[in-house]
């Protein structure tokens, strides 16, 4: 599968993800699906991609990029619900 997701990137003329991006985007995703809805999974990755892309239009560094976004992401999350 990591195959895969590099020959998109590189399709759309992008740069690989690093581990570091996949474990993040992975983690955001999970906790979108978790704590909002699961139907918000994949269009919240689309909004957060325009938005790192629009920054790394500007010159941004995209690591810097992606972890100020999915902070903004995770400070929009409702609370985990506790397990009692």
């Amino acid at each position: 599968m990591d195959n895969w997701i590099d020959e998109l990137a590189r399709t759309l003329g992008e740069e690989p993800l690093t581990p570091a991006e996949t474990s993040r985007l992975l983690d955001a995703a999970r906790d979108v699906a978790h704590r909002v809805e699961r139907k918000f999974t994949p269009l919240s990755t689309f909004v957060v991609g325009c938005a790192v892309g629009r920054q790394l239009a500007g010159g941004a560094d995209r690591m810097e990029t992606l972890t100020s976004t999915l902070a903004q992401l995770e400070s929009l999350l409702p609370e985990e619900a506790s397990d009692h």
